[in-house]
């Protein structure tokens, strides 16, 4: 996927790693590392998240089933994918699925791999793994956790490029799958 090359920085060296902070939605890591130049950094903070996914979902009138709901961190509702956290031990297609079917109700399908991002490769341990469902049709009701509050809707191909270039979609794990799915599209 990412092949090393020969003049590439080395991996640091980790001499020490406590634990800060552990619950659900955060931990924090509080690492001591060496780089390879012989440095030391006394204070690397590193978040430990589980792996995510999230699905573009085509329908069967080629709409996609996109999802709006409020995210706190920055207090405003925005258009997101449906999407989540892979539970321990899930195989990562089958949350996908899960998730696409509780967040909105939409099943079915021809379903491939579409990208595999790093939120933050910083300070992030986990990936975000992007799917395509292409024709998927509404299969039963939404399926919410207590705390989701979520409203699904279907939007026309054509209008997703717009969607994004006038700040509509502003989660970039979700607008990047997105735009690579465009980007393969023939052109007309």
């Amino acid at each position: 996927m990412n092949p090393r090359l020969p003049n590439d920085p080395r991996p640091w060296e980790t001499l020490e790693s406590r634990y800060l902070h552990r619950r659900p939605w955060l931990t924090i890591r509080q690492d001591r590392v060496r780089l390879s130049n012989g440095r030391t950094i006394e204070d690397y903070y590193v978040q430990e998240f589980p792996p995510w996914v999230n699905v573009l979902a085509i329908t069967t009138e080629r709409k996609a089933v996109l999802i709006r709901q409020y995210r706190h961190g920055l207090g405003a509702v925005s258009w997101e994918l449906p999407a989540g956290v892979l539970e321990p031990g899930e195989p990562l297609l089958e949350a996908a699925r899960r998730e696409l079917l509780e967040e909105t109700g939409y099943g079915g399908g021809v379903w491939t791999p579409l990208m595999e991002l790093s939120p933050n490769p910083a300070i992030q341990t986990n990936l975000s793994y992007s799917f395509l469902a292409d024709g998927v049709t509404l299969a039963t009701n939404q399926q919410l956790d207590p705390t989701e509050e979520i409203t699904v809707h279907e939007v026309p191909l054509e209008e997703l490029r717009s969607l994004i270039f006038e700040g509509g979609m502003i989660q970039a794990l979700h607008a990047a799958p997105v735009l690579k799915y465009l980007l393969q599209q023939p052109m007309r």
